[in-house]
């Protein structure tokens, strides 16, 4: 599903030209970790295989599972060992999956070259490599590097407490090379990561202290500064760490994503409690600043776990054209399409909702809502009715098809969504209108974890052979 040329190597030359190049097929098959840690069932998590060919026979079903080797790892975000940063090596292929575990600290690389639709098992690196060469843990975003290397943002330290550094993969052997910061100076907090090197620039954000994340979510911890508020820039020439951008108190930045266009020096990132999207953006002095530019206004409600409930923004991205900002709000139930051609004032162009926690008919009650008249129905796709609510999203290439899961980490899916957790997530289609705006739930479309051989499971984070637009970087 890549450029078929022999001189090319991984990916596309442009970010257009992956959304519009005679090379882009319509994607055929997709790759979600799937989790059973915290669901009771004893079994390991494992990579799932999804066919999404509406031509095929098998349609919306798993046709393949790769079992991981231990129990409890919690797979969670994915990555590639060569994506378009490597365009133009033709020595490069994009045939290695990347899976870090988020609890062991173990990172999988996983064969999809070989075979796509049945992968296999490469090479693990084991937890002691990452605790006693580099004091480093809990592994979250993988992004490969022109060089070559695979790059992995960390949370933590081997005790569990927080540490935002990273880690270094070597890309052909796949062994541990080091640590990529350098100096004295790193973050007290990690999360995601996205680099743009024609702005000499990495920008890292953070969500929390691991020990404290690990099997739930306590405002308290807010109070106490265990939780993130910070973009924090690097040096990418001298790998230092060089300025925190504040996001503010009790707002935990999570994804964050740079414009595709690679010259550009601005991107947005989702900040979870605060239901803010700030834009960040390089100032004409040559350091960074950010400025809010959507708020999702948490709702008054009686019924749950606190009386005031964030909409909690946990996943966003950008179309390869950067005209659409898409984002999910986990706990109020809905994926919204913001038109980004001011970028500094995103318009409103489609909303969704897919379950969530307020919908009709449950035991919340909402008693104030500054944006809603009343509690939306619940989400009902092929007689089922979709448990939790719409958590990582990934585009199609060409930006018409949107794909949704539904598990966001199965410690908290278990504290806000227990239902979530018995019955096994979900992966929903949204169809979006990429000339107007709009987005329109697939009602044909259903994968069912709950239907799986060894019992219900939390399928995470979706990713395409050919690359996407939340793992291709151009440089």
């Amino acid at each position: 599903q890549s450029a078929k040329c022999g001189t090319c190597g991984p990916g596309y030359a442009t970010p257009l030209d992956a959304m519009k190049g005679k090379y882009c097929p319509r994607e055929e098959i997709v790759y979600l970790p799937c989790i059973y840690r915290n669901t009771g069932i004893e079994k390991p998590d494992y990579l799932a295989t999804v066919d999404v060919d509406p031509k095929s026979p098998h349609y919306c079903q798993v046709i393949h599972r790769l079992p991981m080797p231990n129990l409890k790892d919690e797979l969670h975000h994915s990555g590639w060992n060569a994506c378009s940063s490597c365009f133009g090596d033709a020595t490069k292929r994009r045939n290695r999956l990347i899976l870090p575990s988020l609890i062991s600290s173990r990172i999988y690389v996983v064969d999809v070259g070989t075979d796509l639709r049945a992968p296999r098992i490469h090479k693990i690196v084991e937890p002691v490599e990452l605790f006693w060469k580099r004091n480093a843990a809990i592994p979250h975003t993988s992004h490969c590097l022109g060089s070559g290397d695979i790059l992995i943002s960390c949370l933590g330290d081997s005790s569990g407490n927080g540490k935002g550094g990273f880690i270094l993969l070597d890309g052909e052997t796949f062994e541990l090379k080091g640590s990529w910061e350098n100096g004295e100076k790193v973050p007290s907090l990690g999360y995601d990561f996205w680099y743009q090197p024609r702005h000499n620039v990495l920008m890292s954000t953070e969500w929390g202290v691991p020990k404290v994340f690990v099997d739930g979510f306590n405002p308290a911890d807010v109070e106490r500064g265990h939780y993130g508020r910070h973009i924090n820039v690097w040096d990418w020439s001298t790998h230092t760490y060089i300025q925190a951008i504040d996001l503010g108190k009790g707002s935990i930045p999570l994804e964050i994503r740079f414009l595709h266009n690679p010259d550009a020096a601005e991107g947005f990132v989702g900040c979870a409690l605060s239901g803010a999207v700030h834009r960040f953006y390089k100032t004409e002095k040559g350091d960074w600043a950010a400025e809010k530019v959507i708020e999702v206004p948490n709702k008054k409600v009686q019924g749950w776990l606190f009386p005031d409930m964030p909409g909690l923004i946990t996943d966003i991205l950008i179309s390869l054209d950067d005209r659409f900002l898409y984002f999910s709000n986990w706990l109020h139930g809905d994926i919204r399409q913001y038109d980004i051609s001011n970028t500094r004032k995103p318009k409103l162009v489609g909303q969704v909702f897919l379950g969530g926690s307020i919908t009709k008919g449950g035991p919340v009650t909402v008693v104030e809502d500054k944006e809603l008249q009343c509690q939306p129905e619940p989400c009902v796709i092929k007689g089922k009715r979709v448990p939790g609510g719409p958590q990582m999203i990934q585009l199609s290439l060409d930006g018409k098809r949107l794909y949704v899961t539904s598990s966001l980490y199965s410690g908290w899916d278990k504290q806000f969504y227990p239902d979530l957790v018995k019955e096994g997530s979900v992966m929903l289609q949204i169809d979006v209108d990429t000339e107007k705006g709009g987005l329109t739930v697939n009602k044909n479309f259903l994968v069912d974890f709950g239907k799986e051989p060894d019992g219900p499971v939390l399928a995470h984070e979706i990713r395409y052979p050919g690359g996407d637009c939340t793992s291709d970087i151009w440089v």
